[in-house]
């Protein structure tokens, strides 16, 4: 656990907490961090001026759409930004075309909805 060297996640150790790994079982790293085949993600920022984009029944309505049409080979993040007027929208997919037209779609129908920034 990287609660035992420090309480962030930081970088440094997780790449020390690896090696460890890697020599521990004499693997070679390309094994032993081979745990899963990425697939195609996008991810797109809309911009606003303020309000609650994704509160709004249409981008709802899109997500759900997005979601379906994704089913269980990809997968939705879309959510605003922490620290700037932003809805980050990502999907991730087998298909790629679908994959950027959910993304499309979905950032499509905040921009509609979206006060310009």
């Amino acid at each position: 656990m990287l609660s035992d060297f420090t309480t962030p996640g930081d970088g440094l150790v997780t790449a020390l907490q690896v090696l460890s790994v890697v020599v521990g079982t004499g693997r070679p790293v390309s094994e032993v961090c081979k745990r899963f085949e990425s697939v195609p993600q996008l991810l797109q920022n809309v911009r606003y001026a303020n309000g609650s984009p994704l509160e709004h029944a249409a981008v709802k309505s899109a997500i759900d759409l997005g979601k379906e049409r994704l089913g269980k080979s990809g997968r939705l993040v879309i959510r605003p930004s922490g620290t700037e007027l932003v809805i980050r929208v990502m999907a991730e997919g087998d298909d790629e075309p679908l994959v950027r037209q959910v993304v499309g779609d979905i950032a499509e129908a905040v921009r509609k909805v979206a006060q310009p920034a």
